[in-house]
């Protein structure tokens, strides 16, 4: 049974700080590509970034990108997020995602999420 569990959320102030990390168990870790969700307040879920199996392809959204960085350690089954220079606006619940092969950004696993709020 795969599992994903996000940590690392909270409240920071903005231009704060934050890294966030999921820890996967019960598949293989480097085989499959990842990726970082978040939903805000009354919005739909939108991609923040996305990592192929090996870490050689990497996405960010546009609103994120010079501020948050993606990264995988494949030895320690971890997905990571750091997110710098935060806006309220990225205030959400952030999930981890799997996908359903190394290089595939189509999502089957989801972990329950972790919350981000930013203050102004």
């Amino acid at each position: 049974q795969v599992q994903l569990v996000e940590s690392g959320g909270g409240l920071v102030q903005a231009g704060g700080s934050l890294r966030l990390s999921c820890a996967a168990s019960g598949h293989t870790f480097s085989n499959y590509a990842m990726g970082w969700f978040r939903q805000a307040p009354g919005k739909e879920r939108e991609s923040v970034a996305r990592i192929n199996w090996s870490g050689g392809s990497i996405y960010h959204a546009d609103s994120v990108k010079g501020r948050f960085t993606i990264s995988r350690d494949n030895a320690k089954n971890t997905l990571y997020l750091q997110m710098n220079s935060l806006k309220p606006e990225d205030t959400a619940v952030y999930y981890c995602a799997s996908s359903t092969g190394p290089n595939s950004y189509v999502m089957q696993y989801w972990g329950k999420g972790t919350l981000v709020t930013v203050s102004s």
